[in-house]
């Protein structure tokens, strides 16, 4: 797969609540359908949800640091991916 619909990597996981920390490479907005890959993670979701500085926001640009439910475990350095 290509790097071009690559939006962030994962930089933390929080088991205990299934949320992924990325650091943002683009932009992405909440109802965007995302695909998680790594060595050992892949998987397809939508985004139900994106949290800055823990306040919900409608939508992330390049830079940014957000917090994001994810349906599946993943870990440091996965990539993700916005699937059009």
């Amino acid at each position: 797969m290509a790097n071009d619909g690559l939006i962030g990597k994962i930089s933390h996981y929080y088991s205990q609540i299934g949320v992924g920390i990325v650091k943002m490479e683009g932009t992405l907005k909440v109802g965007n359908q995302i695909k998680v890959k790594g060595h050992s993670t892949e998987f397809d979701q939508t985004v139900d949800s994106i949290q800055i500085d823990h306040k919900e926001v409608e939508s992330a640009k390049k830079g940014d640091i957000v917090g994001m439910k994810v349906n599946d475990k993943v870990r440091e350095g996965d990539e993700v991916y916005k699937v059009e």
